[in-house]
């Protein structure tokens, strides 16, 4: 019996990569669609029913938690896939969910795939997937702790405490509710993708907010924080952003 899958990432080469593999070592997954902007994704799923999702976490506009909100009983069972998310991993492991890292081994694949097709015959995604939308919560999201390599160590620091990254010739400096900044060796880009919880927005190419912290818009197109730091909007992003934070 063929498994009706969809892949779901922003980058093409990615799903291609995956696609290419499922199709050498798993070939009992019948991949019905592929979704590039997922955005799309909650029509397509509802629309063709898969029994596997395989999406990855961090994606620019939407993440793959963001996408599994929308659904209130999300009876498909996901795999997913990220990179270097710590809490998404952390989160994703409390309830028994597949994981894959970036760059995904073959072997991961097919044990991941195993798991999936076992579960799938015991209809049991409903409840997991119930279970991961709990430990995503933004109560428990506010309760997490990340690691962040600094020019001293490890630091371990609540997400909440965070209220914005701003990237400095290729470093990243966190700045902090209650304490002095953090320099990490890191770029911008890392902690883009690390904090992929809808209260941080990639406002401008060298910073993110986390946009409980944001007390006013200038409408020379700055946000005013909660820490009296005044941080560029993107000429770009304005419209979006506006559009995000008016309801």
């Amino acid at each position: 019996m063929s498994i009706k899958t969809i892949l779901i990432d922003d980058e093409p080469k990615a799903i291609a990569i995956l696609k290419s593999k499922i199709e050498r070592f798993c070939p009992e997954l019948d991949i019905i669609a592929t979704i590039e902007k997922p955005a799309q994704a909650f029509d397509i799923i509802n629309e063709l029913q898969p029994q596997l999702v395989f999406i990855d976490i961090a994606m620019p506009g939407m993440s793959g938690f963001d996408v599994l909100e929308q659904f209130k009983n999300p009876q498909f069972e996901i795999i997913f896939a990220t990179a270097f998310d710590q809490y998404a991993l952390d989160a994703i492991k409390q309830c028994a969910i597949g994981y894959l890292v970036k760059p995904i081994d073959n072997e991961d694949l097919v044990e991941s795939v195993t798991n999936a097709t076992i579960n799938i015959n015991q209809k049991n995604a409903l409840l997991k997937n119930k279970q991961l939308l709990e430990n995503i919560s933004q109560e428990n999201f506010q309760k997490k702790k990340i690691v962040i390599p600094s020019t001293d160590g490890l630091e371990f620091v609540k997400v909440k405490t965070i209220t914005h990254c701003e990237g400095v010739d290729g470093y990243t400096k966190i700045h902090f509710t209650n304490r002095k900044p953090i320099l990490s060796s890191s770029s911008i880009g890392h902690f883009k993708k690390l904090l992929t919880h809808p209260d941080f927005y990639h406002i401008h190419k060298s910073y993110v907010v986390n946009t409980t912290h944001i007390v006013k818009y200038l409408n020379d197109g700055y946000v005013v924080l909660s820490s009296d730091a005044t941080i560029p909007v993107a000429r770009a992003k304005r419209a979006e952003f506006l559009e995000r934070f008016r309801g």
